[in-house]
């Protein structure tokens, strides 16, 4: 079986890509942040999802715990690719999004960072009505990107796991969902 963490920052069109991926892909789908909201919810400490990264540093450690026990159990029996954050921006600060407690629970085999150019994802984000997104400089948005693939080599590091960068550009969804596909398959 194989653990695959797919990272994007909001509005790189990472779970857009992801969902057409996995209409060609033998994968069990399951998103951190969904995971940590229900989490969230059940113990009564948020409403919603965008308040998760509101929260104390101490109280999203304790819910990412939750989650990744939740995850590794699910994960025992199928492919599964988990569709999170690298970094969150709270704040505080960037936040990593798997912390050692949680790369030592998952161990996965492969880490997909999904990019956009910053004007890009401005746009889609001045767009989605579903998301209560901050707004954003280019310069901000460059930055997080900058901080994801960092991290990134640093969880791989942590865990052996490979590295694998897919641009996400406006006007070019079907060569990127092949891109996903084409690494998912290998």
């Amino acid at each position: 079986m194989k653990l695959v963490v797919l990272t994007g920052i909001p509005g790189s069109g990472s779970t857009t890509l992801l969902n057409k991926a996995l209409e060609e892909v033998d994968y069990l789908h399951l998103n951190y942040g969904d995971i940590m909201t229900e989490i969230a919810i059940k113990n009564e400490l948020v409403s919603h999802r965008d308040e998760l990264r509101k929260l104390p540093a101490e109280t999203q450690k304790d819910i990412q715990a939750k989650a990744a026990a939740e995850i590794k159990a699910r994960s025992e029996s199928d492919n599964v690719i988990v569709d999170t954050h690298c970094t969150i921006n709270t704040p505080a600060g960037f936040l990593p999004g798997l912390p050692i407690w949680v790369l030592e629970q998952l161990q996965p085999d492969q880490f997909i960072l999904v990019e956009a150019n910053p004007d890009e994802i401005i746009y889609r984000r001045l767009n989605d009505d579903t998301r209560e997104r901050d707004l954003q400089k280019v310069k901000e948005i460059d930055l997080h990107q900058q901080m994801n693939r960092a991290t990134s080599m640093a969880y791989a590091t942590l865990t052996g796991a490979t590295v694998r960068i897919v641009e996400n550009h406006d006007n070019h969804l079907d060569s990127n969902i092949k891109k996903l596909i084409d690494i998912l398959n290998l």
